[in-house]
């Protein structure tokens, strides 16, 4: 029972050392870890409050006043009683609503709209950078885990042919130098494959340091399914989608301008106790009511200069976007011509491998007859070796690859 016990412990630990996570938990950590993306949130949610403060101050303001003051007059010495009446009292709840156009109240609600709209499509965009990064990261890693299995394999086939050899060795068929030479190479091998668990270590400590992850447990990681998704036309585009709302905000910008050059109008009311108390204070509760214009004449010209700065803004705009079509068409027809590339070394990777898996069964058989030199069968081991690590780097840069195209041919 006790043993039972012992081995279902040891089971649970490997385990909990060897946990398997897919690309998508490390995004999701990296979005959630990300003090950038809580920013732009936060941006978001106070640009929703800032709107709602503009809308209150249309609405009618309410206050109460209360005001009490003696000015006394000892032998005709003191203020004048005809400025100050000696006396008053003030209690006074005032109003005053601000009487505005509905497309001025239109063009404030719609400032506030593009400023959220272009604080979106930031968080949108710093999502897609940091998925980018972390994909990036996780394929790299990936790339040294596959490396690590097949030279994984290759020493164990080296270290079962030199048990092979060892007693050909002592047979006489091979010479003990030849056996000396395979048992170097056997353990460069061995260095290799540790370099390698290095590596991999390295790669996804830094996959969790992206991600804000504090983790040194030893993870094996899932291959990544990363495919080219659907293409999509440059003008919907994130990034397009920039430029256009950066133009709506400078057009937004001119209508604000007029709108301050419009004729303010103010209601004001009150209603309270306003008293001197020369005569009747008892009967001094009323109420006034008024109206305050405001009406715009000559400011120096800053009207037309600042509709001036907008137009240049707006040409600066325009220019940028042009620049990024032309740099985006650009860009992806790169991707395309290195994800060709890809495709044709990895062709041509295949077939040297077939060649070489060929060529190791057969030395593998000659070595059991003394029919085959070891230098030769060392020189293929290192050849296929390198072959298999050029196919891992390269279905790497592929994926690379692929995930740069996505990047930029999706909103995702």
């Amino acid at each position: 029972m006790k043993r039972t016990i012992f081995y279902i412990l040891i089971l649970f630990i490997s385990k909990s050392f060897s946990q398997e996570k897919d690309l998508f938990f490390y995004t999701e950590k990296a979005r959630i870890n990300s003090p950038l993306l809580i920013d732009l949130s936060n941006q978001i949610k106070l640009n929703s409050l800032d709107s709602l403060l503009n809308k209150a101050q249309y609405k009618p303001q309410v206050a109460a006043n209360l005001n009490a003051n003696l000015s006394p007059n000892l032998d005709n010495y003191g203020y004048d009683n005809t400025i100050t009446n000696s006396q008053s009292v003030v209690g006074l709840v005032g109003l005053n609503k601000r009487i505005i156009g509905k497309s001025q109240i239109n063009s404030q609600a719609e400032s506030y709209k593009l400023i959220k709209e272009a604080l979106s499509l930031n968080k949108k965009i710093a999502v897609k950078d940091l998925n980018k990064i972390v994909t990036s990261q996780y394929i790299t890693a990936t790339g040294s885990a596959d490396q690590i299995n097949y030279n994984n394999k290759m020493l164990a086939l080296l270290t079962d042919e030199a048990q092979v050899l060892k007693r050909l060795t002592q047979n006489s068929i091979y010479k003990q130098t030849d056996y000396l030479i395979f048992l170097s190479t056997l353990k460069q091998q061995e260095l290799q494959v540790m370099q390698l668990k290095h590596q991999y270590q390295n790669d996804v400590g830094l996959l969790n340091y992206l991600c804000g992850i504090s983790d040194t447990t030893f993870v094996s990681l899932k291959k990544p399914d990363i495919s080219i998704q659907n293409i999509q036309k440059s003008e919907k585009s994130i990034f397009i989608k920039q430029f256009e709302v950066d133009s709506l905000k400078i057009i937004n910008q001119n209508k604000l301008i007029d709108n301050r050059y419009k004729p303010a109008l103010n209601l004001l009311t009150d209603a309270g106790y306003l008293s001197s108390f020369y005569s009747e204070g008892h009967k001094n509760f009323g109420f006034s009511v008024g109206l305050g214009l405001s009406v715009p004449i000559f400011d120096g010209n800053q009207r037309s200069l600042s509709h001036q700065k907008n137009t240049v803004a707006l040409a600066t705009t325009a220019a940028y976007k042009s620049n990024f079509n032309r740099q985006y068409s650009q860009q992806l027809l790169q991707l395309r011509q290195k994800l060709e590339q890809s495709n044709q070394i990895e062709k041509q990777l295949q077939l040297q491998l077939s060649v070489s898996e060929a060529l190791i069964e057969a030395d593998k058989k000659l070595l059991l007859t003394g029919d085959a030199q070891i230098t030769d069968f060392v020189i293929a081991i290192a050849n296929i070796i390198s072959i298999n690590n050029n196919i891992s780097q390269n279905k790497v840069n592929k994926l690379l690859v692929i995930n740069e195209i996505n990047y930029w041919n999706t909103n995702n």
